[in-house]
């Protein structure tokens, strides 16, 4: 029975960590912010979790396996919670991969978004970005 609960504790911690992988590419690999926010909260909860089964089996006692459960869950809504903010907080001030000031849409075209939130558009008047709240300037 240890053998099984050896090679079960394996092949768990090895799918983690290959969830971790997915994610890790999925951060580098996608385009946008909300796909990168997506990729990370889905696959690295998934891994966390399945190295977590895998290694409820090796505790040495309840409470040990109990403390692994905990930090999980814990993880589980800081994730959400987190995940939530970044995503409110790119939906009202896009930047690109570069950090560097991003382009947005104004209503004429394109222009350049700088870290104040304002459009400066190629004719050189500036708009006030949309905060994504409903509120225009």
């Amino acid at each position: 029975m240890s053998m099984f609960l050896d090679v079960f504790t394996g092949v768990c911690v090895f799918a983690g960590i290959v969830f971790f992988a997915a994610g890790a590419l999925g951060l580098i690999r996608l385009p946008d912010t909300l796909s990168r926010i997506h990729a990370l909260a889905k696959a690295d909860n998934l891994g966390l979790a399945l190295i977590v089964l895998g290694l409820l089996p090796q505790a040495p006692d309840f409470l040990a396996g109990m403390k692994m459960v905990a930090v999980w869950l814990l993880a589980q809504l800081a994730s959400g919670a987190v995940a939530q903010v970044m995503a409110e907080a790119a939906q009202v001030e896009p930047v690109c991969a570069g950090g560097s000031p991003s382009m947005a849409k104004t209503e004429n075209g394109t222009g350049l978004l700088h870290g104040d939130g304002v459009l400066q558009p190629a004719g050189g008047s500036t708009v006030q970005a949309d905060s994504g709240r409903g509120q225009r300037a």
